[in-house]
């Protein structure tokens, strides 16, 4: 390990969701590479190809890979790789979340059974599933990172269905970061205030969102990719080797007000 604590140089991960230019895969990419970190990033489906390949550059051209979460091959093809290439793997990123639009524009209550559980199923089971696989490649310790929001803790308008899935996520990363520290490895949630994404524009009534978060933070702004992407460093290197099982709120202070 070199003695810069905020340094990557030497460190080996995967980022997963990697889906176009405003994605925050592409914020942590980028940071890591800044840090000197080596990586293979993820893309869920054929079509985003084409709009991820030429965001290589700005990540320091790491290796691009299809890796549909639901699909165990592929998942597997991914971790096989990462063992050829380096036998390591030193970070996980998983930035990836899914809610069946007629699930999420509705209430709760009147969500239907499938698609409550594809939202679990993508948004928080596939961070477990990606958790196990790397694990044996973590011999000498790592971080898992996953994406949380506000809306796991407190009711937020239209947030609806991703809220209580959310909340499982949270919840899975303090019982992992229990049953996986012993060995070295650190989970952590990220949890992003609004940021102006494709996959966030899903969200009915999305811009009331920002327009909050960007009057009523205590920064009175919104945070970029690039800051998670500053985040998702701090808790992977040396820096952050004394955290686990933390929930960090990277919202401009917004988690805060009432």
């Amino acid at each position: 390990m070199t003695n810069q604590p905020f340094s990557m140089q030497g460190m080996t991960g995967i980022i997963t969701g990697l889906a176009n230019g405003d994605s925050i895969a592409l914020g942590c990419a980028k940071a890591m590479h800044q840090a000197g970190a080596e990586m293979i990033v993820t893309y869920g489906h054929p079509k985003a190809e084409s709009h991820v390949q030429p965001l290589a550059g700005e990540m320091g051209h790491p290796e691009l890979m299809l890796c549909d979460v639901r699909e165990a091959a592929q998942v597997d093809a991914l971790f096989r790789r990462a063992a050829e290439r380096w036998g390591k793997l030193d970070f996980l990123i998983h930035s990836m979340a899914f809610a069946p639009r007629d699930d999420l524009h509705g209430r709760v209550v009147d969500c239907s059974w499938e698609g409550f559980a594809l939202a679990m199923d993508i948004s928080c089971h596939s961070f477990i599933r990606l958790a196990r696989q790397a694990e044996p490649l973590m011999q000498a310790g790592g971080t898992l990172i996953t994406m949380s929001y506000y809306g796991a803790e407190k009711v937020v308008d239209n947030y609806n269905l991703m809220g209580p899935v959310k909340a499982a996520l949270e919840s899975s990363v303090r019982y992992m970061a229990a049953e996986l520290g012993p060995k070295g490895i650190r989970v952590h949630a990220l949890s992003p205030g609004p940021i102006r994404t494709r996959a966030a524009s899903g969200i009915q009534d999305f811009e009331d969102l920002a327009r909050d978060a960007e009057t009523r933070s205590p920064l009175r702004r919104l945070v970029a990719t690039e800051d998670v992407g500053q985040c998702a460093v701090f808790l992977a290197s040396g820096a952050g080797q004394s955290l686990t099982g933390s929930t960090l709120y990277v919202d401009a202070g917004h988690n805060i007000k009432a």
